[in-house]
C-alpha cells in the first residue's frame, strides 16, 4: 500500500454547490445581519439594495441592466424567465448536459411550447452553435456544471439578433467572461457563483428582455414566484431593494461579505485570474497523470469553476459498468474519509466520474494538495481490484 501524502488541503471543500466560503470567512463577518426585521423594513430594503450594488459592480453589469433578487435559488431565476418572457416567437433550446436537459424538459413539456428546436449534444461536447436562429429566442448554460464544458465565448450570438439570449450562468458568473451586450437574460446562485448560502438566485435583464415583459402576455397562468411583471408592467419591487417573497437576510449578509471580499482583493479580473490559476493546478496534474482525463474534449471548452474528470486507465474501463462505477466512488469515498475532499464524485445524472470546484473561493495550494490525494487514493482503489482484472 502506498504512503499518504504529508500536505492535506487546508480547506477540503471541493463540492460544485454549495462551494467553498471565501477565504478566511468566518460567522463574525455575519454580525452586522438585520435579523428579527422584516426585509421590507428600511433597514432589510438597505441591505437587498446594497446586494445588488454590489453585485452590479463586481460583476460590471451595464448600467442600463436591471438586477433582481429571486427566489429559489438559479432555479427560480430561470424558470421565471420561461415562465414569463417565451412563447412570444419561436425557441432554441442548447443542451449538452442534465441541467439545460431540464430546461428543455420544462419548455416542451410543462409550457408544451410547439415552436422549439433543440440543439443537444453528449457530455464533453457542444451543439452546433452555428444552427442557433438568431430570429429565435435562446435558452442556454454558459457552463455545463455537471459535464464541465461551457460555450468559449458570445461570438456565436448574433448582435442584431431578433430574439432574447436567456443564459443560465450559475457556474460561470464571477469566474468566466460574460458578453453583455449578446445577453439578455443572465441567471446564477449565490452558493456556486461565490460559495454563498443556498435558496437564494440573481436575474439580470437587458432593456430588450424588460421589454419583452412589458409588451409579451403568456397564455398560461404564471406561479407568484416567477412573476416578472404585473399587470402588464415590469415588476420593479425585485430590482429595487424588494423580493417577490421574504429573503433570508442572513443569507443576504453572506452574499454581500463575500461581495465586498471580492471587491477587495481587485474584482472580477481577479476573481477570474484566482479561477483560471486553480483550473490549471487540476489540468497540470491530468497532463502528467496517465489514468485521469477531462470530460470536456476540447481545451477551450473546459470550465475553470466545474471541472469534470473521468478515469481513463484501460484496465478500469475494461471492468463491467457498475464496476467501473463503484471503483471511481470509492475513490471519492476514501478522500471523504480522510477529510480531505469532500463531494467531489461527479453528478448523480452524469456519467461517474469527479467533479472538482475550482473557482475563485478555493486557494491553489489546497488544489495543488489533492492531486497528490488523489493519486494515493488511485493505487490504494486499483491495488485492491481483482488481480484477473
Amino acid at each position: 500500500m502506498s504512503n499518504k501524502p504529508g500536505v492535506r488541503p487546508a480547506i477540503p471543500h471541493f463540492s460544485s454547490g454549495p462551494c467553498a466560503k471565501r477565504p478566511g470567512w468566518s460567522l463574525q463577518a455575519l454580525t452586522d445581519a438585520v435579523l428579527g426585521r422584516s426585509h421590507r423594513s428600511k433597514a432589510g430594503k438597505a441591505k437587498l439594495q446594497r446586494s445588488l450594488d454590489l453585485t452590479r459592480e463586481v460583476l460590471e453589469v451595464p448600467a442600463d441592466y436591471r438586477i433582481g433578487l429571486m427566489p429559489a435559488s438559479d432555479t427560480g431565476a430561470v424558470e421565471a424567465a420561461l415562465w414569463s418572457m417565451l412563447g412570444a416567437r419561436p425557441v432554441t433550446m442548447l443542451a449538452w448536459e442534465s441541467f439545460g436537459e431540464g430546461w428543455v424538459a420544462d419548455v416542451t413539456k410543462e409550457l408544451k411550447l410547439k415552436d422549439v428546436t433543440v440543439l443537444k449534444a453528449s457530455y464533453g461536447e457542444l451543439p452546433d452553435l452555428s444552427k442557433v436562429d438568431p430570429k429565435s429566442d435562446v435558452v442556454f448554460a454558459w457552463n455545463g456544471t455537471t459535464s464541465g464544458v461551457r460555450v468559449p465565448n458570445a461570438d456565436w450570438i448574433a448582435a442584431n439578433r431578433e430574439g432574447l439570449t436567456i443564459c443560465d450562468a450559475t457556474s460561470a458568473a464571477f469566474a468566466q467572461p460574460l458578453d453583455w451586450p449578446k445577453l439578455d437574460v443572465v441567471t446564477f446562485s449565490w452558493q456556486k457563483a461565490l460559495g454563498g448560502e443556498a435558496a437564494h438566485g440573481t436575474i439580470i435583464l437587458s432593456p430588450h428582455a424588460v421589454q419583452r415583459l412589458e409588451t409579451y402576455n403568456p397564455s398560461w397562468p404564471i406561479p407568484k414566484i416567477f412573476r416578472l411583471s404585473k399587470d402588464g408592467k415590469f415588476n420593479a419591487d425585485p430590482f429595487e431593494g424588494g423580493s417577490i417573497n421574504t429573503p433570508s437576510l442572513l443569507c443576504v449578509e453572506d452574499y454581500i461579505d463575500t461581495l465586498s471580499w471580492a471587491k477587495s482583493i481587485g474584482g472580477l479580473k481577479a476573481l477570474m485570474a484566482r479561477a483560471d490559476a486553480n483550473a490549471k493546478t487540476i489540468a497540470d496534474w491530468v497532463a502528467r497523470t496517465p489514468w485521469i482525463g477531462f470530460v470536456a474534449r476540447e481545451a477551450v471548452n473546459r470550465s475553470n469553476t466545474s471541472v469534470c474528470l473521468k478515469v481513463v486507465d484501460p484496465v478500469v474501463l475494461k471492468l463491467p459498468a457498475d464496476a467501473q462505477a463503484k471503483f471511481i466512488k470509492g475513490i471519492a469515498a476514501a478522500l471523504e474519509k480522510e477529510g480531505v475532499a469532500y463531494d467531489i464524485d461527479a453528478y448523480r445524472a452524469a456519467p461517474s466520474g469527479l467533479r472538482i470546484w475550482c473557482g475563485s473561493t478555493v486557494e491553489a495550494s489546497d488544489l495543488e494538495a489533492l492531486t497528490h490525494w488523489l493519486d494515493w487514493a488511485y493505487a490504494q482503489a486499483k491495488e485492491a481490484l481483482p488481480k484477473a482484472a
